[in-house]
C-alpha cells in the first residue's frame, strides 16, 4: 500500500517472524478501567516482542484483545513466569504508576516450588548481594560489591517432598528471585538456567518453571485507594 506523505505521522512497524511458535496458553483480565490492565499471565509467554516471539507475546495479544494500541507494560516478568503484569492505559497518567515502580512503592509477592531439604521447616531467609550480568549475558550471577537485590524468603510448606516457598523481593533485579532461592541450595523446579545452565531445547509445556507472581499491592497515585490483584493460577505441590 502507498500513501502520501504526512507531517509528524507516527509509523509502527514490527518485524514478522517466519513459523512464529504458538503459546497455547491463554491470559486473563483480571481487572481494567481508564488508566490500567492487569492481566494474569501464563507460563512461556513473554510479556513483550523479543527474539523469536513477537505477535505471541503478552503485550500484543491484549491490544488486539482490547484494542488499546497505546498500551504499555508498566513492568516485566520472565517468560517463564506466570502471573499480574500491569499495563498502562492512559499516557497522562503513565509516569504516575510507572514511577511506584521506580521508587519501590509496589508490593508485589511470588510464590515457587522447589525441592525440599531437612531442616528447613519454618525458615525465613533476608538475601541481600549484587546482582549483575555473567556469561552468557542472559544469565545472572552474584557479584562481590554493594548489595543491590533484597528480598525475602519464607518457607510456607513441604509436601511429598516438594518445598513451598514465599518470596518478596525488595529490589526488581532480572532474576533476582530465581538466583536468590537457588543460591540457598532451592532451586526452583524446571530451572534451565540456576543453579547451573542447561543445555537449549524446546519448552516442555508439562513442566513450567515453578515460579508465580502471585500478588501485586499499592496506593494508587491518582485516588489514594489501596489496590491488591491475586492471580488465579496455582502451584501445586
Amino acid at each position: 500500500m502507498v500513501s502520501s506523505y504526512q507531517p509528524h505521522l507516527q509509523i509502527r512497524y514490527f518485524r514478522e517472524v517466519e513459523n512464529e511458535s504458538q503459546i497455547p496458553f491463554s491470559e486473563s483480565i483480571l481487572y481494567q478501567d481508564d488508566d490500567l490492565v492487569v492481566a494474569d499471565k501464563p507460563h512461556f509467554l513473554p510479556v513483550t516482542p523479543g527474539g523469536r516471539y513477537v505477535e505471541e507475546c503478552l503485550l500484543s495479544r491484549l491490544r488486539r484483545s482490547t484494542g488499546l494500541a497505546d498500551l504499555v507494560p508498566l513492568h516485566r516478568i520472565d517468560r517463564e513466569t506466570a502471573g499480574i503484569v500491569l499495563f498502562s492505559v492512559n499516557k497522562k497518567t503513565r509516569g504516575c504508576y510507572a514511577g511506584l515502580f521506580l521508587r519501590g512503592e509496589v508490593e508485589k509477592t511470588y510464590q515457587a516450588l522447589s525441592a525440599s531439604r531437612p531442616g528447613l521447616e519454618g525458615s525465613v531467609w533476608v538475601v541481600e548481594n549484587r546482582i549483575e550480568r555473567g556469561a552468557p549475558s542472559f544469565r545472572m550471577q552474584v557479584v562481590p560489591g554493594t548489595a543491590n537485590a533484597r528480598s525475602v524468603i519464607t518457607l510456607l510448606e513441604c509436601n511429598n517432598g516438594i518445598a513451598r516457598f514465599l518470596l518478596q523481593p525488595l529490589t526488581g533485579k532480572t532474576h533476582q528471585l530465581r538466583l536468590h532461592l537457588s543460591s540457598l541450595g532451592c532451586g526452583i523446579l524446571n530451572d534451565r538456567f540456576y543453579p547451573k545452565l542447561q543445555a537449549e531445547r524446546a519448552d516442555n509445556y508439562a513442566n513450567p518453571l515453578q515460579l508465580l507472581a502471585q500478588m501485586v499491592r499499592f496506593s494508587d497515585p491518582l485516588s489514594g485507594v489501596i489496590r491488591e490483584f491475586v492471580s488465579g493460577r496455582e502451584l501445586l505441590c
